[in-house]
């Protein structure tokens, strides 16, 4: 179960009116690419288009999204049984079927296709659909022709809307205020392991009204920090080491994603507080070049060429950030040779770092919103290891 799945399977805050928008969009874009329909499962799409969050399971549950020009338009749900109450209540989809243990879901299924027309022509289906189901629309509607939903989401889900952007700003506020806890907490956290001080971080992200983690926290101290991915072990914290520090949480299904590398107590070397530096100048490039019409490659570029000069290039091994929405890792991706242009609604993670095997690492990130003229920061805390 995700961390934001069952909360009464429940919408975003504030009006569900967004939804219809975003599936009013979806079919004008389904005629946009030439396909008669999309077909959904529990994901992060059918969150988008629904605002109902579910984790895929054995039983069959689609939502269907015919193109608009079809003569059946209105999309429709297709439900286990034990759903039906909650999907009525936390969706805005008019038509809502079930079917029930015992029933052919695949009859179901072929039913409700055909009565939207979409038994044949070209469809759509969530990219992250399981096998199984997949070879149940195919023997659905045999005489259709098959696509990705990315086709026609892909280009609605990368520019954010006001509520998504909402979400994403108390996301961040949440993060940003944990890491003010971080600070507070100072030499008590020399001690403890990276797993206890990542427990330490959930705690404060749910006491602070943050929902879950929004993927695992990355507690890395001293040498391990030099393993961009590492999450946390029994590695004790020591007193005037750095600790990477990489979490988030969710706020209506969208997450926080923001790291802070910090020293808890004692003053770093002087080669992890020049390093730091350079980081913090290269994540401050980064984000001064976000802007609407930068290739995205742009903003990688900024910021890679402040630790390139610094003679940390090599050790400076992913990108620059990536887009952030429902999922934590999206487009746009800010990376050398991407160069779509940013747009204003786009939300990226601008991400420097400099890891040196067996030493040290240090990682700065904050995510921004591109806007009319530049960008906007969704975390405010100070970017220094205090």
């Amino acid at each position: 179960m995700t961390d934001d799945a069952h909360a009464g399977g429940s919408a975003e805050s504030g009006s569900t009116r967004p939804h219809e928008r975003r599936r009013e969009r979806a079919a004008n874009r389904l005629d946009a690419v030439g396909a008669a329909g999309l077909v959904a499962f529990p994901s992060r799409n059918l969150q988008y288009l629904t605002g109902f969050a579910e984790e895929p399971g054995e039983r069959h549950f689609f939502l269907v999204v015919p193109a608009a020009s079809a003569a059946e338009s209105e999309p429709a749900l297709l439900v286990p049984a034990l759903y039906e109450t909650q999907v009525r209540e936390a969706t805005t989809v008019a038509e809502v079927r079930t079917w029930s243990d015992g029933d052919d879901p695949v009859a179901a299924t072929r039913d409700l296709l055909a009565d939207r027309g979409l038994d044949a022509g070209r469809l759509l289906v969530d990219d992250a659909m399981w096998a199984t189901f997949t070879q149940d629309l195919r023997a659905a509607a045999p005489d259709a022709t098959w696509g990705l939903a990315s086709e026609a989401l892909a280009d609605l889900r990368v520019r954010k809307d006001e509520s998504e952007l909402a979400a994403l700003r108390e996301a961040g506020e949440v993060a940003d205020a944990v890491v003010g806890d971080l600070r507070e907490l100072g030499g008590d956290a020399v001690g403890m392991t990276e797993a206890a001080l990542a427990d330490w971080v959930a705690d404060r992200l749910a006491e602070r009204g943050g929902r879950g983690v929004s993927f695992e926290t990355v507690v890395a101290a001293g040498e391990n920090g030099a393993k961009p991915h590492h999450g946390h072990g029994d590695r004790e914290i020591r007193a005037g080491e750095p600790v990477v520090l990489d979490f988030g949480t969710r706020v209506d299904g969208y997450p926080s994603d923001q790291t802070r590398t910090l020293v808890f107590d004692g003053e770093p070397t002087e080669a992890y507080a020049e390093v730091h530096e350079v980081v913090r100048e290269a994540q401050a490039a980064g984000v001064e070049a976000v802007g609407p019409g930068v290739p995205a490659s742009a903003v990688d570029r900024a910021a890679r060429e402040v630790i390139e000069a610094a003679g940390y290039g090599d050790a400076f091994v992913h990108r620059t950030g990536h887009g952030v929405g429902l999922e934590v890792h999206e487009e746009p991706y800010l990376v050398a040779g991407n160069d779509r242009p940013l747009e204003p609604g786009m939300v990226c993670s601008v991400e420097p770092g400099v890891y040196l095997e067996g030493r040290f690492g240090c990682r700065i990130e904050d995510l921004v919103v591109v806007t009319e003229d530049g960008c906007e920061r969704l975390n405010r805390t100070d970017r220094g290891w205090e």
